[in-house]
């Protein structure tokens, strides 16, 4: 046992004499190895992002303008209708036969007024012959005038008539999409009451959101300032993309805000018009729609991903060109086309980490390789995708 003990010690011991011999340099640690690129300047626009509803500009009860039975439908549940045609019969004969009746009383009284005229033509021509006296002439007189109003009172009963005949035929008061018919053929409809259908107005379609007090503030102070940019074609323009889609393929623009803020959620009301020439948009589809935030300006860009936030401040990480990592404050700003807008703090000629910044640390050095920032690019003819309910921002193309 003293001969093992001994062996071991003295094992132990060159092995300590070993690792503590000169010339024999400990293993180093290699630098974390990152991707950095230098940051893109472009020219950005502001948007600010809105949850809203479509809604018809134009919503309208069908009813009848005269009380009868109905006699038949003319038009198909749902289907596409235009302004004058006829949807909906009802029995024409008793409006005819009063439209009869009162022909025959307007002939009457024209036969009463021929009647009445000869009269005082004749009495006329006997007073200057002294053959009557002036009271009977006068009476003459008057008879005529009573004839040509009861001439009168006919001629309108007969329109009235007629018009009573022609709102028999129910007919659309604007061109849309109409709902289903809600009385059956057969049923007794009341004048300006029973309401037969609905239809609607599809093109344009107005799209209403609301916008919370310090947006409004935003927007008012910006026009006042002029910095508030629109497009020439198009002022205050919006873009929309619907529940299933993922660009902003939907144009409009802004043509209504609300005179008052609301006192109880703080929200005021506005709404925009878009173009719906296919009847593609019907009322209450929701949809995100973006209104624009701000005029062009220059803007930092940088992959979201290399914002490295630590509870209220953000931050990037920048190398220098002995590799070191230094921490940059800096200010963010939207998303556009997937890239961060960094409003302050950076600038175009830094180095900035933007794969890795998990492995680097301010005060310690990197191994860097060369990389690229590319902006997400949307299909052509769409817009870029965005997160809703956030503020965004889209590259403006280049003028000129």
């Amino acid at each position: 046992m003293r001969i093992v003990l001994a062996t071991i010690l003295v094992t132990l011991a060159s092995l300590a004499a070993y690792g503590c011999a000169p010339g024999k340099p400990g293993k180093t640690e290699q630098p974390p190895a990152v991707t950095v690129a230098h940051p893109l300047s472009r020219t950005v626009v502001d948007w600010d992002d809105y949850l809203g509803q479509f809604e018809a500009v134009n919503s309208v009860d069908v009813r009848p303008r005269v009380s009868g039975y109905l006699q038949s439908v003319e038009f198909k549940d749902g289907e596409v209708v235009r302004k004058g045609q006829v949807l909906f019969v009802i029995d024409p004969r008793p409006y005819q036969a009063a439209l009869d009746l009162a022909k025959g009383q307007r002939a009457h009284a024209e036969a009463a007024l021929s009647n009445a005229q000869s009269e005082a033509a004749r009495g006329e021509q006997l007073l200057a012959a002294r053959a009557i006296s002036q009271q009977a002439y006068d009476t003459l007189v008057a008879s005529e005038r009573q004839a040509a109003a009861d001439l009168v009172a006919a001629q309108a009963l007969v329109r009235i008539n007629e018009l009573n005949l022609d709102f028999t035929r129910v007919t659309a008061p604007l061109s849309g999409r109409v709902s289903d018919r809600r009385v059956a053929p057969g049923n007794l409809v009341a004048a300006d009451t029973t309401v037969l259908t609905n239809i609607v107005d599809l093109n344009p379609i107005r799209f209403a959101f609301t916008g919370s007090e310090a947006l409004y503030l935003k927007y008012q102070r910006a026009n006042s300032a002029g910095a508030r940019g629109s497009s020439r074609s198009t002022p205050n323009p919006v873009e929309i993309r619907l529940q299933d889609e993922t660009a902003y393929r939907w144009k409009g623009r802004m043509d209504f805000v609300d005179n008052a803020i609301d006192p109880g959620s703080g929200a005021i009301r506005g709404r925009a018009v878009v173009e719906n020439p296919d009847f593609f948009l019907t009322p209450g589809m929701f949809g995100h729609m973006r209104l624009l935030g701000s005029g062009p300006y220059r803007a930092i860009l940088v992959p979201d991903q290399a914002v490295v936030t630590d509870q209220t401040r953000q931050a990037v990480y920048v190398v220098a060109p002995d590799g070191a990592v230094s921490e940059r404050m800096v200010e963010v700003g939207p998303i556009a086309e997937g890239l961060r807008v960094i409003r302050s703090g950076l600038s175009v000629g830094d180095v900035v980490i933007i794969d890795g910044v998990q492995r680097a640390r301010p005060g310690q050095k990197v191994t860097t390789r060369p990389g690229a920032i590319t902006p997400l690019v949307a299909p052509t003819g769409q817009s870029d995708v965005t997160a809703p309910l956030s503020t965004s921002a889209k590259i403006a193309a280049p003028t000129g």
